[in-house]
C-alpha cells in the first residue's frame, strides 16, 4: 500500500514538473515572441561632432545618442541600434529605408522639411562667430572679404549665400568634406579666416583639442536655433512616440541633466512652447 501511494506521489511530481516546465517554456516563448514583434530603429548619426555625437572608448555617446537612449529604454514597441555614417549618407540612408532615425546636431530647413518628419526639439544652439586671437573681425558684419570652410547642404552655406547677395564684399566660401573639429583646427591654421557654428560644439572642441588662439564672438542678433531628431518620411508612428517620450523627458528633467552634462548648460534646451514639430 505504501509502495503505491509513494509511486502514486511521484507520478503527481513529475506531473507538476512537467506542467511548470511547459509554462516556463511557453512564458519564455511569449518573452521571445514579443521581442521578435518589436520594431528595429536604425538611428544614424556622424559619430564625429561633439557634444552631441562622438566615439568614447569605442562606444557612441554625446547628447543626441544619450538622449535618443533615453527615449527608446524599456519600449515594448521598438527595438534602436546605432549606426556610425558620413553626414551625406545619413539623408540617402534615409531615403531608401536604410535607416529610420537619425540624430546629430541636425537643424530645421524647409528643404529638408519636405522630404522628412521632424521631431520635437531636444537642444538649444545658440551660434557663434569663431576667429583667431589676431583676427580683425569683431562682428558678423565684418566678415565681407574673409574666408570660411564649409560643408554642403548646412544651414551655414545657406546662411553666407544669402549674405553674399547682398554683400559689397562677398565671403569667399571654401567647400570642404571635413568635420567641424578638422575645420576649427584649419581654422586654427590659419587655412581660413573665421566659422559661424553652434557655441556648445566650438566650446567643447576648443576646450578638448587645446585651439587656444580661437575666441568666440557671440551672434546677438541671430536666432537660437534647435537641434531635432529626423525621421524617414514614412515614419510617422515613429515619430509619434518619439514625441511623447522626448515631452516625458523634458518634463521629468532628463533632457536638462544631458544637456548639463553634454552641452555644458541646462539652459541649452527649448521652453515648454517650443515642444511642437516645426514648419506645422
Amino acid at each position: 500500500m505504501k509502495l503505491k501511494k509513494i509511486i502514486g506521489l511521484s507520478g503527481l511530481a513529475i506531473a507538476s514538473v512537467a506542467v511548470l516546465a511547459a509554462c516556463s517554456s511557453n512564458t519564455k516563448n511569449e518573452s521571445a515572441d514579443a521581442a521578435s514583434e518589436k520594431k528595429e530603429v536604425v538611428f544614424a548619426t556622424s559619430g564625429a561632432t561633439a557634444p552631441f555625437a562622438y566615439q568614447e572608448d569605442g562606444e557612441l555617446t554625446g547628447f543626441d545618442i544619450e538622449v535618443a537612449k533615453a527615449v527608446f529604454e524599456g519600449s515594448d514597441k521598438y527595438d534602436v541600434s546605432f549606426k556610425k555614417t558620413e553626414w551625406s549618407s545619413i539623408f540617402t540612408g534615409l531615403d531608401s529605408d536604410k535607416y529610420q532615425m537619425a540624430g546629430v546636431n541636425i537643424s530645421y530647413t524647409e528643404e529638408r522639411a519636405a522630404k522628412y518628419l521632424y521631431s520635437y526639439p531636444t537642444g538649444a544652439t545658440p551660434s557663434v562667430l569663431v576667429v583667431r586671437n589676431d583676427s580683425d573681425i569683431t562682428s558678423y558684419d565684418e566678415i565681407g572679404g574673409h574666408s570660411t570652410q564649409v560643408v554642403q547642404g548646412t544651414t551655414s552655406v545657406a546662411q553666407l549665400e544669402k549674405y553674399n547677395e547682398t554683400a559689397e564684399k562677398p565671403v569667399e566660401l571654401k567647400f570642404t568634406s571635413e568635420n567641424i573639429t578638422q575645420t576649427l583646427t584649419n581654422l586654427s591654421e590659419g587655412k581660413a579666416d573665421f566659422k559661424i557654428f553652434d557655441a556648445p560644439t566650438v566650446n567643447a572642441i576648443i576646450k578638448n583639442q587645446g585651439l587656444d588662439n580661437l575666441k568666440t564672438i557671440d551672434l546677438e542678433a541671430s536666432e537660437q536655433p534647435y537641434i531635432y531628431f529626423l525621421f524617414g518620411g514614412d515614419q510617422t508612428d515613429l515619430q509619434e512616440y518619439v514625441n511623447g517620450r522626448i515631452k516625458e523627458l523634458y518634463e521629468d528633467g532628463t533632457i536638462a541633466k544631458l544637456a548639463e552634462e553634454f552641452l555644458g548648460s541646462a539652459n541649452y534646451i527649448p521652453t515648454a512652447e517650443d515642444l511642437v514639430v516645426p514648419g506645422n
